[in-house]
């Protein structure tokens, strides 16, 4: 197929954990629309071109390798594509701005403002901009200033679709949605562009599924979800924090709530916090918008969100410490996972980063495995001089260990024979089951001291 049979170009500028999955469900769905992913690292461009592709995601791979070369394609010519393009999506990194005015809270924006300037002179025709990186209210119009400023005779017209697909569950969450969500001026123009990108989501996703919206709402949406499911984890874990102290359970609780159809069951599950690009970022975000504002008591509440996690961190390191016997000195500790959730390989604000580093602080020795998170786990742990080695085989990890801490639920942990892991360690042998994904009783009679989450220890102690 020649790129003059195809209805339409779409390029996507950023080929990370949003943009390459994302694109790949697009041209598997929309086979008469040519795809293609741009990125400015020609390291992961070639990763996305080969057998070995830059991310894990289940589903991911086939998809992959179904639709690349036939309508989806993986370039570094950003200027060549975005003049080829007639739909851009922009999904470039937007992090934390960590100088300057809204240190540690505002979103940088610096990566958005250098995509508009390059889209801006390379393009010679008319094309829609979909805003698809998470970004603060109204930032639209920035971006909308930058494209039409100078002598440009170009017309860009701007739409907020935010990603709503969660890493682990994100081919499903394209393929299945709850709901797309598109934010556009209510201007001919803008509704006519809107009608652009609703025609493709149409390819597969249900009418009823697709949202429609004026610009700033869509932006705003994004950050609130985030807001709203990490708000009810640490509210959670606050109530695991309530029932180790009065021997209630959490898991109990939890299921009790959830079964109230005005709650629901997700997100309810105790842990060690929670983490990924997202969360930290966009509630911070949305504190900085509500002290922009002057909204100063809504931004507190939202900061307690961000507050209460942090704490949640240093409490599962405490009660390491605590449980055996208040020093880590020299001690071995398998960690077992490092992803900041299952069946993805992403670390980013994981709680793992956290929780090594302070157990390294007490001078544990670590000996951390997860499946497909080691070589994130090395960049991450890179500043540590001793004290971790990065195990594959989680086996070989407990060889000698005096405890095990879990901090992401793979499945695997579940079947391992934890019998032969016991007869590795030291003892007392210790598990700090960080998401009260094991079988307690089980390894209480097995021999270990089992510290959960949101539950009394089970102690031979």
């Amino acid at each position: 197929m020649t790129s003059k049979t195809f209805k339409k170009n779409i390029l996507c500028i950023g080929a990370g954990y949003v943009g390459g999955p994302t694109m790949t469900v697009i041209a598997n769905k929309c086979p008469n629309y040519k795809v293609t992913v741009v990125d400015i690292s020609q390291e992961r461009i070639d990763a996305w071109n080969s057998d070995r592709l830059p991310i894990f995601e289940p589903g991911l791979k086939e998809r992959v390798l179904s639709a690349r070369g036939k309508n989806l394609f993986f370039s570094t010519e950003i200027d060549r594509c975005i003049d080829e393009a007639d739909i851009i999506f922009v999904s470039v990194n937007t992090p934390t701005k960590m100088f300057g005015e809204g240190a540690g809270k505002a979103v940088d924006l610096q990566f958005i403002e250098q995509t508009a300037r390059r889209i801006k002179e390379n393009s010679k025709s008319n094309k829609i901009v979909v805003e698809k990186s998470t970004l603060p209210v109204r930032a639209a119009e920035a971006l909308a200033t930058i494209l039409h400023s100078g002598n440009n005779s170009v017309k860009f017209e701007i739409l907020s679709n935010p990603e709503f697909m969660a890493e682990g569950t994100g081919i499903r969450d394209m393929e299945s949605p709850d709901r797309i969500l598109i934010g556009s001026k209510d201007t001919p123009s803008g509704v006519a562009a809107r009608d652009v990108l609703l025609d493709i989501y149409l390819h597969w996703v249900p009418k009823d599924r697709l949202i429609t919206t004026n610009l700033w709402s869509s932006e705003l949406s994004k950050l609130v979800a985030n807001a709203f499911l990490a708000q009810r984890i640490s509210s959670i874990n606050t109530i695991a924090s309530l029932c180790e102290v009065t021997e209630a359970d959490v898991t109990e609780v939890s299921r009790a709530i959830g079964m109230d159809s005005r709650i629901g069951s997700k997100f309810l599950n105790a842990g060690p916090g929670f983490g990924g690009s997202c969360f930290r970022k966009d509630i911070l975000n949305l504190v900085y918008l509500c002290e922009y504002y002057q909204l100063n008591d809504v931004a507190a509440f939202w900061e307690q969100v961000v507050s209460v996690n942090d704490n949640q961190m240093e409490r599962y390191v405490r009660r390491i410490l605590q449980a055996m016997f208040n020093t880590l000195v020299g001690k071995k500790l398998a960690v077992f996972g490092f992803a900041f959730k299952p069946d993805t390989g992403d670390t980013r604000d994981a709680p793992a980063i956290y929780i090594c580093k302070r157990l390294l602080e007490e001078k544990a020795d670590l000996k951390i495995t997860d499946p497909y998170a080691l070589d994130n786990a090395r960049k991450d742990l890179h500043d540590a001089e001793e004290g971790v080695e990065f195990i594959e085989d989680p086996y070989q990890a407990v060889e000698g260990a005096h405890g095990i801490a879990l901090i992401t639920e793979w499945s695997l942990y579940k079947d391992l024979d934890y019998q032969k892991i016991f007869d590795k360690m030291e003892k007392p042998a210790f598990i700090f089951d960080g998401r009260n994904h094991l079988d307690h009783q089980a390894l209480y009679e097995i021999g270990f001291n089992v510290y959960p989450v949101g539950k009394p220890a089970l102690s031979h102690l």
